[in-house]
């Protein structure tokens, strides 16, 4: 039987949590919808549509490890203890917003590997995607914060 004392570590809840957000933003979210989809752009588009394909394979594969990675360790927090989903949602969210962000910021700005959409005015895009990011990040961050587990005193 599972008991409160059994608490699972939490940062490996955080960890499966954050893992699991950022595959899927990249793997369901950025790959499926944009890239296969809308067929908006592709991981890296500074080249021939085969290797922006291949890019895309190898981004999708590891979109998915660290899914897959994060379904592990939750299957191993809930083995050990209950799992408070709570704090895991709040987890999820924030990896979904870290990858989103990351992406808008690292990929379609600074690099320079991709964009959103061509041929558009990219302004209304950016202000969604990365605003949406970083909505998504703070609500994540808020609910970890208001899941906190109660510290015990040493």
């Amino acid at each position: 039987m599972r008991t409160p004392s059994d608490a699972p570590s939490a940062r490996r809840i955080v960890l499966s949590g954050v893992l699991f957000g950022c595959g899927i933003a990249a793997s369901m979210i950025d790959l499926f919808i944009f890239h296969l989809a809308l067929q908006w752009h592709h991981f890296y588009d500074l080249s021939t549509t085969e290797v922006a394909l291949t890019a895309d394979g190898f981004f999708h594969a590891f979109g998915w490890f660290i899914t897959i990675w994060g379904l592990f360790l939750l299957a191993d927090i809930r083995r050990r203890a209950a799992v408070p989903w709570t704090r895991w949602t709040g987890a999820v969210l924030t990896g979904v917003g870290f990858f989103q962000l990351l992406d808008g910021v690292l990929s379609h700005k600074v690099l320079g590997i991709h964009q959103i959409r061509y041929g558009v005015d990219l302004f209304l895009y950016d202000l969604a995607w990365i605003g949406s990011a970083v909505a998504l990040l703070l609500i994540g961050l808020l609910i970890l914060r208001r899941t906190r587990p109660a510290q015990v005193p040493a």
